[in-house]
């Protein structure tokens, strides 16, 4: 069992987040989480979900937003906790997945300003060499956030964009978001069977049309 840091920041995409926070718990692994000051408000907009400003109720809520099962193996933390695990390379964190993460906080981990314990943790990540996967969600894309994806990169971080595919014939957006869930849990060599891989047949019937 590992111990996970996912940051959750004010991009569009709050479902990613979730879904990664439910499939880290159920393959026995235990997670810090942490909002930026604007992903309260995107988790309120997309998932109807109140974690107060800047998720000063993130530890509050979690039973009813993850359920009761799955929020006793993840710990809330405020953007604010300088003094958080996740703050310390010699916390032990197995990775650091910022998801979804916005070109705001993209742009300032690539230059090393950490101002929340979101970018902090990513910083911690890419000094003590430990995996940093950035889940960015942002199109069209600009040449400053190619830029920025691309120092990242370079200094050994994933940058897995959220663009799920198709080939896995996706019925409803809970597939699609786990297509890119689950590379993220591949890139961190977590065993899993979230999403569809290639090679395995769909069901027919599930390509049938509904409206046929």
């Amino acid at each position: 069992m590992s111990r996970y840091f996912v940051g959750m920041t004010g991009a569009s995409g709050a479902l990613y987040g979730e879904r990664l926070l439910r499939a880290l718990v159920a393959t026995g692994h235990e997670v810090d989480l942490a909002f930026s000051p604007a992903a309260a408000k995107v988790l309120r907009y997309e998932r109807g979900v109140d974690a107060g400003a800047g998720g000063a109720r993130l530890g509050e809520v979690l039973p009813q937003w993850l359920g009761e099962e799955t929020a006793r193996s993840v710990r809330a933390f405020d953007a604010d906790a300088v003094d958080a695990p996740a703050s310390s390379g010699t916390a032990g964190i197995a990775a650091v997945i910022l998801c979804p993460c916005s070109m705001g906080t993209l742009a300032r981990v690539a230059h090393g300003y950490s101002s929340n314990l979101v970018e902090r943790a990513a910083d911690v990540a890419l000094k003590e060499r430990r995996p940093l996967v950035l889940v960015p969600r942002e199109s069209p894309l600009s040449e400053i956030h190619l830029e920025n994806m691309l120092r990242l990169r370079r200094m050994g971080a994933v940058l897995l964009p959220a663009m799920p595919g198709f080939y896995h014939a996706p019925r409803s957006v809970e597939d699609l978001v786990d297509h890119v869930v689950g590379k993220v849990l591949d890139s961190l060599g977590v065993e899993h069977d979230v999403g569809a891989r290639w090679g395995s047949e769909p069901d027919p019937a599930e390509l049938e049309d509904p409206g046929t």
